[in-house]
């Protein structure tokens, strides 16, 4: 009759030691598919913030905020 090998052979322990834990494969994994929806969607909707503009150079200079204000919240008065 043969004897059965030891579950963990040499290569075999060696190999499970370094590969990492499917939780953490997982958790990579839903990261990075989590980043890909998100910048998708920003690139698709492109800025919220009114007046934000591209980092396109030479789009005609001039000062994208305006400063009429002294740039407080208008109807505040203190």
């Amino acid at each position: 009759m043969e004897e059965s090998r030891p579950l963990h052979s040499g290569a075999g322990a060696a190999l499970r030691k370094l590969v990492p834990p499917p939780a953490l494969c997982g958790f990579v994994l839903l990261l990075a598919l989590m980043f890909g929806v998100s910048y998708a969607v920003g690139a698709a909707y492109g800025p919220v913030a009114p007046g934000m503009h591209g980092s396109r150079s030479g789009s005609g200079g001039g000062d994208p905020v305006p400063h009429g204000d002294g740039g407080g919240m208008g109807g505040m008065h203190g």
